[in-house]
This record gives C-alpha cells, sequence and structure tokens, in this order.
C-alpha cells in the first residue's frame, strides 16, 4: 500500500472550502482515496454508475439534505452534472446551519465539462485536486524502484502488479476499456480504431509540437476534427499538453503545444514495450523519459505556478521552465544519461529567458554543479525541492 500525498492535500481543501473536486483519470486511485477519507469520518458514499445510488438521487435535495453534518462523496460526477445547481442550494443551507467547511467531496473523470459546470453553480464554494499517477516521491526512491515506476507508470493496479506480464496485461485492458467503453460516454460515438490509432501515434512522436495536418493525413480526417479528439484525450487526462513559452523575448518561438501520452506505462503499452530492456534500445526513450520527468515535476507544484517549453526557430531549447509563485524561474533539461550534458541550445534559451535557477534532471542520485552554474539532480530531488 502507498501512502498518496494526496490524501493529505484533499484534507486540507476539505477543511477550508464546503466543496472539493477531485479529478483525475479512471483507476488512478481517487476511490480508494475517497473512501479512505470516509472511513476517519460520518461519511456517505454514492457511486453514480451504480443504478441504485443513482436512483437514491431521483429526489437529490430530500436525499442528500438527510445526511447534513456528514462528508457526502459523489463518485463519477459527470453523469449527472445538473447535481451541480442542487449543491449550491445544499452548501449555502448548511452555511447557514454551521456547517462551513467539508460537505461535498466531489470525483470526475472529466476535466473541462466538469470544471466548466462547477465553476458556473459553485464558485467560491469548490477548491480543485487533480490527481496524477503515483510519483518518485511516493515510493522508495531507489533505482530499482523508480525504474519500475518508470516502466510500468504511475496507475496503481499497474505499477503494483505483482509481474510485468500482469502490469501490461492490466494497461492493454485499460486502453481497451477507454477506447470502447468510457470514451463514448463522453461525446459523439468516435470509432475506437481511429482513436486508438492517434493515441498510438502521439505516442510515436512522444513530446514533440503537435502536427494536426500531418496527422489528419494518415488518418484521413480534418485537421479540425484531430484537434477535438486531442483535446479530448486532453481531457480525459490520457495526453498533456505542454504549452511554449509565450513571453516576448524578440525571437521566432515554436508556438505549438508538445503533446505527451500521460501517463509513461500507457506509452509503452501503446508501443508494445514489454519491458526495460525494450524500452532501453528503443527510439522513443528519450522522449518517455522527458515525459515521465515531466509529469512527475508538475504533479506537485504550488498554487499558481506555471510551466512551459522553450523552442525557437534558431535552434534554442529548454526542456520544461517553471515559474513558481516565489518568483524562481527554473531552466530544466532532461537527460536520460548517468553523465548528464547539457546542449549548446539550452544555454542559448537560458540567456533568452533570464531564469534564477538551471539544472538538468538525469537518472542518477548524486547532486552536482557542471558549466554554467547548472545543478545536476536526480527527479527525485528536485521534486522535494520545488514541494518545500
Amino acid at each position: 500500500m502507498i501512502n498518496r500525498k494526496y490524501l493529505s492535500i484533499v484534507e486540507d481543501k476539505l477543511s477550508n472550502f464546503s466543496a472539493v473536486a477531485l479529478l483525475g483519470p479512471r483507476q488512478i486511485g481517487k476511490t480508494t482515496l475517497a473512501r479512505t477519507l470516509a472511513e476517519q469520518r460520518p461519511s456517505v458514499y454514492l457511486d453514480l454508475e451504480n443504478y441504485r445510488d443513482l436512483a437514491k438521487l431521483d429526489d437529490p435535495v430530500a436525499y442528500l439534505s438527510s445526511f447534513s453534518g456528514k462528508l457526502i462523496i459523489l463518485d463519477e460526477i459527470q453523469r449527472k452534472p445538473e447535481l451541480f445547481a442542487t449543491l449550491r442550494g445544499l452548501i449555502d443551507e448548511g452555511r447557514r446551519a454551521g456547517h462551513k467547511f467539508g460537505q461535498f467531496l466531489i470525483l470526475g473523470s472529466a476535466s473541462l465539462d466538469l470544471l466548466r459546470q462547477a465553476s458556473e453553480s459553485l464558485a467560491g464554494r469548490i477548491a480543485y485536486v487533480e490527481m496524477r499517477g503515483i510519483s518518485v516521491i511516493e515510493i522508495d526512491s531507489e533505482s530499482e524502484t523508480s525504474e519500475r515506476l518508470w516502466m510500468r507508470g504511475g496507475f496503481p493496479d499497474s505499477y503494483l502488479a505483482s509481474s510485468s506480464s500482469l502490469s501490461m496485461d492490466w494497461r492493454l485492458t485499460f486502453i481497451k476499456t477507454y477506447l470502447e467503453r468510457d470514451i463514448p460516454q463522453f461525446g459523439p460515438r468516435i470509432p475506437a480504431e481511429t482513436l486508438r490509432r492517434l493515441w498510438t501515434m502521439l505516442a510515436h512522436t512522444q513530446g514533440s509540437p503537435v502536427n494536426a495536418s500531418r496527422l489528419a493525413a494518415s488518418l484521413d480526417l480534418s485537421g479540425r476534427t484531430i484537434g477535438r479528439y486531442i483535446d479530448l484525450l486532453t481531457d480525459l487526462f490520457l495526453v498533456s499538453q505542454l504549452p511554449p513559452w509565450h513571453e516576448n523575448v524578440g525571437k521566432r518561438l515554436v508556438k505549438s503545444p508538445k503533446i505527451y501520452v500521460r501517463d509513461s506505462g500507457i506509452l509503452h503499452a501503446l508501443l508494445n514495450i514489454t519491458s526495460l530492456e525494450d524500452l532501453l534500445s528503443h527510439p522513443v526513450l528519450g522522449s518517455s523519459w522527458e515525459g515521465f520527468v515531466i509529469d512527475n515535476l508538475t504533479s506537485f507544484l504550488p498554487i499558481g505556478s506555471e510551466y512551459y517549453f522553450y523552442r525557437t526557430a534558431r535552434g534554442a531549447e529548454i526542456d520544461l521552465i517553471l515559474k513558481l509563485p516565489d518568483r524562481r524561474l527554473l531552466a530544466i533539461e532532461i537527460k536520460r544519461s548517468s553523465i548528464p550534458k547539457t546542449r549548446r541550445g539550452f544555454y542559448e534559451g537560458c540567456k533568452d529567458i533570464g531564469p534564477t535557477h538551471k539544472y538538468v534532471v538525469y537518472n542518477g542520485d548524486e547532486r552536482f554543479l557542471i558549466k554554467n552554474n547548472v545543478c545536476a539532480i536526480s527527479l527525485a530531488d528536485l521534486m522535494r525541492e520545488i514541494v518545500a
């Protein structure tokens, strides 16, 4: 059992807000976390994909009002979005009765629509927590364990599987289930095979700026349709889009976001990479490690943080820029190497943006300075430095 950092984060939010939305892909651990919280306080749990629980909400005001003073957990809230207007009235009524905080914990597997519904109905009453996969600072960070996390990804059932083959079976089933059952619930019917081909193509181009026209030509679709499909995969937390640095530095900047299959284990399953040995000899090696590092580094950032990549037409490039609320500006190079080196383009990028700190994240454990005051550091150590 892994002690997830999100437990304390959600507890803190519930102490300060009437409702908390815990968002993330299916099977990431939201329900497990919610049930853990339910064991610690008077609670009622409703799974809105369960017909019996859904039927209880035919008259939601009457039913939910009967649990005044308890934490009400609503799982898969996107199945009944009309509840948001009801929750606003119940929260305001609870406040008048003296129940200021922690009335509702809302779990959802889709972000944009859920956020839109909540922001309209629950403005000022709700906090958001995005739950990601298991991170390197939530496990024993010995290299063997971290390598397994990178290879299998951060979904608990995949990472904790008793063998590599069972982990891969779980991930392949996850992909199939999402394509054939889950995604059709969120919009117009999309052919599962077409979406799988797109998802796999994004895996092959991991970490590259999106080229919608090339993808459209390969799949015989319009560029607009490709954009809509990528947005859907992003909305379901299956891919991520890293935006380009946008501040004017007098340079011709790459303006398209970089696309990553979000979970490294799902990336490897899409590409049929079954072992660490296969991965180490695969062309996706560097971009897989880059996506893994970026997803970990951005998972527990302080509120108000921003993150980007930087690339100019003349070759200046920074893999990740972190803009933190304490005015730190971090320029980060990511290298899958035991002997970290930085590229000329990284130094040119640093001259352009003027970071306060420069790092190269590599797969070693020692921390030391290399030329031009760049700090070579492990992923876990940099995460702890940012979180602290």
